[in-house]
């Protein structure tokens, strides 16, 4: 079992496992950690030791060499949480539902030098609820994922799997996360907004600005009230902002900064926004 090294995490930066780590002690598994692996001739006689039929890459984080793409014969078998060519990238559960998609799902694909451009060999769809976040998303793919694995598995040794080229003309691109990409654009619709701070989850969120300090907006829905863009709304304790086309958005919860989460009812009451203050820069 091949693994990036333990990683200092939290406020104390102890250094943390990884959940491959984790679940192959728990297996009693020999764990090998190499910080880098393109020229790491250790591990590579490792590798040509075991004389492995397959080779699986799961959120492993690092670009596979050649030697090790040619390693074994039924090739380095990737686990990728889209419907490959859709959502190429680092942050495939993330942009599928920011992008407002109804469904997604897995593919079992063989791994070559681009970026997720190999060959599939299985899919299966997952459908996008309406309350689906990438915090609730990503299980059931997880769920969905190991067993399309072994199913992959099973049907190369029995030579039942035909891999198919991807259309290339139809990928999308699903980059990794920045810090920005949960700051909120009033100009968007509501829905746009919606479905981004639904992906956004955990990190980066969603957020913004009010009376110069930060905003984290945690929970919202989508309202009818006629509201200028970037401006509030205060009507009965209730805080809506308006959006892009029109729209306009109702804040169910946020954190003000420095502060803790707190119901949007429990912000008007202590912050007595105006209407017309606006959010934002």
């Amino acid at each position: 079992m091949i693994t990036q090294p333990d990683r200092p995490k939290g406020r104390g930066l102890e250094l943390v496992a990884s959940p491959v780590k984790q679940s192959a002690e728990q297996l009693g598994l020999a764990i090998y950690q190499p910080e880098k692996i393109k020229h790491n001739e250790e591990l590579r006689a490792k590798l040509e030791a075991v004389r492995p039929a397959a080779i699986i890459v799961v959120g492993y984080g690092r670009i596979i060499p050649p030697w090790m793409l040619e390693l074994p014969p039924l090739g380095n078998i990737n686990l990728h949480a889209s419907l490959l060519p859709k959502y190429r990238g680092a942050a495939p559960i993330q942009w599928a539902i920011a992008s407002g998609a109804t469904v997604t799902g897995v593919t079992t694909m063989r791994i070559d030098e681009g970026l997720d451009t190999g060959d599939i060999l299985l899919q299966r769809e997952v459908s996008i609820s309406e309350g689906d976040t990438a915090e609730t998303l990503s299980p059931k793919l997880a769920a969905v994922g190991a067993e399309l694995m072994i199913e992959t598995l099973r049907g190369l040794v029995a030579g039942t799997i035909h891999p198919q080229k991807q259309d290339d003309t139809q990928a999308t691109l699903a980059p990794i996360l920045k810090k920005e990409d949960g700051k909120i654009d009033f100009s968007r619709s509501a829905r746009e907004i919606y479905n981004r701070l639904r992906g956004f989850q955990p990190w980066p969120g969603a957020f913004t600005k009010f009376r110069g300090k930060g905003l984290n907006v945690t929970a919202i829905k989508g309202a009818a009230e006629r509201v200028a863009q970037a401006e509030i709304l205060v009507t009965d304790g209730r805080l809506f902002v308006g959006c892009g086309n029109g729209s306009s958005i109702e804040l169910l919860e946020v954190q003000p900064e420095g502060k803790k989460k707190m119901a949007a009812r429990d912000f008007v009451q202590g912050y007595r926004p105006r209407a017309g203050e606006g959010v934002g820069e």
